[in-house]
């Protein structure tokens, strides 16, 4: 059998030998760009903390069956491991659609619907040069059923074309026999695939394999399956039966139904299966993917998407809270981001949340195994701080300089140091002089400390739970000290923790939702904590209003610009500012107004178009005003997740 992707001792014997060669590329820029981009190690840094077998495991369980496993486009219907793939394409007199994303500047418009995590039911509405369809997927056994629904028809043609294919360069055959097409992948039984319409022979498609095509009229759906024949009455039985198995798993969460089908259903469209790396893995988006190049896994966004899939999916939790750690550089860091080739931010990390994610998904399943997982990656990229991000006994965030070719002009500069912080464009960090000696900007950031306590915290009970007595205390210890730099940050006069120029001794005014951060450390006096919130969210100068909350105060003169950091709403920054709202007793009128707003926000773009934005704007709640914020990015579903938080959903173990 012929195989394109490498197993675990081929990845290490690989990674062994490209280790030798590397010095020798990066000798000469030219030699290093090309191995980069052809023979770079894609899976060397992977192998830092190798898997163990009960995750091996967890990763075989997960990439199997039919699902839409292909990030290239939402109608691809694969199955797995065989990696073969039914395509679902339309073709008009003009122009020929074959690949389905959910973006502004795509022809075709999306309206996404439930989709089962296993795949086992998939819905979406989906508007083309006028034409309205609605396009099912459902699991009969072994078998893929997809119901296409024409609900409205224009123009003199309209195609159905059913595409086939292996991908990734698994092995098999395809043959069309008359009216079905035939495939027989290497390590399966014989696939059928039919259509319940007529085929018709339209020789003006472009496909490089067998394909059927018919011909979609008005009112009437057409059936497309695998395996024995069956009626367009019994498909849209077996669709109808998967749906309504969703739609229960909905509805046990009452008045919340809806905001767990609008983060459920962002997080299922995102899975994918990633071939570089044989790993099934939630990217943010299909559209970050595509222009990636295949995949991006962005460091904090992939561990929130493992905190939201916690609720009810433990298997995607662990597989996302691991993959992103996993993708640790040799210097000790989880990167910013990691894509195909081996690229990744290999001067820059991002916001440490991944202790607080992983302690939390394993008080929710107690299983000591994914601990043991993700351990020594984490205690080695906490470390990596002090020892590398330190600026007169504070934290700030970096950039150094680096001898891997894919860095960008962005490296050791405070654009890079911006990128850290995960704000790329931040008002907050205009002007700040960058440290080329330390590689920091010089402020002092409340923020950064307070992650990092939380960090240290969640990972000192992680040690403690795994028996590593020494570790939790000298974890602990880091924690008490950052406490301490953190509250000589407060600012009486403000009324609120203030960042600091490392420079010049002076104090930062302007304010983002990152200046309450230090309740995530619980460094606040409930006073302080109690001043913070009355003098600050409540202000409808600064955070407050219909929605909550800008990621720059409102009366500062870069929130007008409602360009990404400046000024929008992030559900992240909310979702943080609530998690440190939890920590103190007497904020709890705060804290339940952040929780209704912010679902109120994430409701307002589901209802009405079923999207999940990447960011708001501040003033409308809108999220298609600017082309910066994505359609469907999954941790906008943080707007609604700590709603299920809030009401002791995740309190139980499961």
């Amino acid at each position: 059998m012929m195989i394109h992707y490498l197993n675990y001792r081929q990845q290490q014997e690989r990674s062994l030998f490209l280790k030798k060669q590397r010095g020798v590329a990066f000798m000469k820029k030219i030699v290093c760009l090309i191995m980069i981009f052809m023979v770079y190690p894609s899976n060397a840094q992977y192998l830092i903390f190798p898997p163990g077998e009960e995750y091996r495991q967890l990763q075989n369980r997960l990439a199997r069956g039919w699902n839409t496993w292909n990030t290239q486009s939402m109608l691809s219907h694969v199955l797995m491991p065989e990696a073969f793939a039914v395509n679902i394409c339309l073709k008009s007199s003009r122009h020929y659609l074959n690949t389905v994303l959910m973006a502004f500047w795509r022809s075709e418009k999306i309206r996404p619907g439930l989709h089962a995590d296993d795949g086992s039911y998939t819905s979406l509405e989906m508007e083309w040069e006028g034409n309205v369809l609605r396009v099912e997927s459902a699991h009969d056994g072994e078998d893929e059923v997809i119901l296409v629904t024409p609900l409205k028809r224009e123009g003199a043609v309209l195609h159905l074309v059913i595409e086939t294919g292996f991908l990734w360069n698994r092995q098999g055959c395809i043959e069309r026999q008359g009216q079905v097409i035939i495939a027989t992948p290497a390590t399966h039984r014989s696939i059928k695939v039919s259509v319940t319409a007529p085929v018709l022979e339209d020789n003006t498609i472009v496909c490089n394999a067998p394909y059927l095509c018919v011909d979609l009229l008005a009112g009437q759906s057409v059936g497309v399956f695998t395996g024995h024949p069956r009626t367009l009455e019994e498909i849209q039985a077996i669709v109808s039966r998967q749906k309504n198995t969703e739609e229960i798993k909905a509805a046990r969460y009452g008045n919340l139904s809806e905001a767990y089908r609008a983060m459920q259903t962002v997080l299922a469209w995102n899975v994918i299966y990633e071939p570089e790396k044989d790993r099934v893995i939630s990217p943010v988006s299909r559209t970050w993917n595509y222009n990636w190049g295949g995949y991006v896994l962005f460091d904090w966004d992939t561990y929130f998407a493992a905190y939201m899939y916690s609720l009810y999916n433990k298997e995607l939790a662990y597989a996302n809270a691991i993959e992103i750690t996993r993708e640790i550089t040799p210097q000790g860091f989880i990167p910013n981001y990691a894509a195909p080739y081996g690229i990744k931010s290999y001067d820059r990390s991002q916001p440490p949340v991944g202790s607080f994610v992983v302690r939390e998904i394993y008080r929710r399943y107690r299983e000591k195994w994914f601990l043991n997982e993700v351990y020594d990656a984490l205690l080695t990229w906490n470390r990596w701080w002090i020892k590398n991000r330190m600026n007169k006994g504070y934290l700030c965030w970096g950039s150094h300089v680096t001898e891997s070719a894919v860095a960008d002009h962005t490296m050791h500069s405070l654009k890079g140091a911006m990128l850290e912080s995960g704000l790329d464009n931040s008002p907050m960090y205009d002007d700040v002089p960058f440290n080329d000696a330390l590689n920091v900007m010089e402020l002092a950031d409340v923020g950064l400390m307070s992650f990092y306590v939380m960090d240290c915290e969640a990972l000192a009970d992680i040690a403690t739970v795994l028996g590593k007595k020494d570790d939790a205390a000298e974890l602990r210890q880091r924690a008490k000290e950052f406490r301490e730099k953190i509250q000589s940050l407060w600012s009486e006069q403000d009324g609120i923790f203030l960042n600091k120029r490392t420079d010049n001794n002076t104090f930062n005014h302007r304010l983002s939702p990152t200046n309450f951060y230090p309740l995530l450390a619980k460094v606040p006096h409930p006073k302080q904590a109690m001043r913070m919130i009355r003098e600050h969210y409540f202000n409808p100068d600064e955070f407050y209003g219909t929605y909550v909350m800008p990621s720059i105060a409102r009366n500062d003169r870069a929130f007008a610009d409602n360009d990404y950091w400046r000024g929008r709403i992030w559900a992240p920054m909310n979702f943080l500012v609530y998690l440190g709202m939890l920590n103190y007793n007497n904020l709890e009128e705060a804290r339940i107004d952040l929780v209704n707003r912010s679902l109120a926000l994430l409701m307002k773009s589901w209802k009405d178009g079923k999207r999940v934005y990447e960011n708001y704007n501040a003033v409308t709640g809108e999220g298609d005003d600017v082309k910066s914020a994505d359609w469907f990015y999954h941790w906008g579903a943080l707007l609604g997740f700590m709603s299920f938080i809030e009401t002791g959903y995740m309190d139980k173990p499961r």
